[in-house]
């Protein structure tokens, strides 16, 4: 569990606003070194066979222009691709989010450190009127990128195939998602949000993602 947690902590959390074609938007960010080579880190965010390992299985058009889609039902555009620093694609879910275009966008940004190491930057931007932010917060995507970015830790690590899925529903899994859940609580409190707020919607989140058993 240490090694689970020291992954948790290696993460810096942001919550702020940007804007997107549909308009104003909220944004979380997630910010973490990997021990890895930028080449490497890029390789297994955009090759399928890697990608399926730490994420899920993705298909489409994998090209500046195309679309893609993951098992499970996100789907959207490849908008932006500079290998290997910067990917940039619409991030919709669900066949009536196509009726909301521009509504939501992930942006990986990578960049090599000294150490050869590679410092990694994910922002997922969400337009404000997204139905789950006043429920969730940004907990709402927070901790399911907390858990991917865990997964894709220990694929570049040592090559182990994990579902961040799975271990989500594990022992472990439910201890990192609480305290996932209140580490973007704190991001929430310190981009300005009403405490109560922020209280219930860390509570949401938590019994989301990690529900009563019985």
């Amino acid at each position: 569990m240490k090694d689970v947690l020291d992954e948790l902590a290696a993460v810096h959390r942001r919550m702020g606003t940007g804007s997107l074609p549909a308009g104003e938007a909220y944004t979380v960010e997630l910010r973490r070194r990997y021990d890895a080579e930028i080449d490497d880190v890029w390789d297994a965010i955009t090759r399928p066979e890697r990608l399926r390992r730490w994420l899920r299985p993705v298909t489409g058009d994998l090209r500046l222009g195309g679309t893609f889609e993951l098992e499970g039902g996100e789907h959207g555009e490849i908008l932006r691709c500079e290998p290997p620093r910067l990917l940039g694609v619409s991030w919709l879910f669900g066949p009536e989010a196509d009726a909301w275009p521009g509504t939501s966008e992930v942006d990986v940004r990578l960049a090599p450190d000294p150490t050869g190491g590679t410092e990694f930057t994910l922002i997922h931007a969400a337009a404000v009127g997204e139905p789950m932010f006043p429920t969730y917060g940004p907990g709402a995507g927070g901790v399911g990128w907390d858990l991917a970015l865990l997964t894709l830790a220990r694929l570049l690590a040592d090559g182990e195939i994990a579902d961040h899925e799975e271990f989500g529903k594990s022992s472990d899994g439910r201890e990192f998602s609480r305290r996932s859940a209140a580490a973007w609580g704190r991001a929430h409190l310190a981009a300005g949000g009403e405490p109560e707020q922020v209280a219930a919607a860390v509570a949401a989140t938590t019994a989301f993602y990690v529900p009563d058993p019985t």
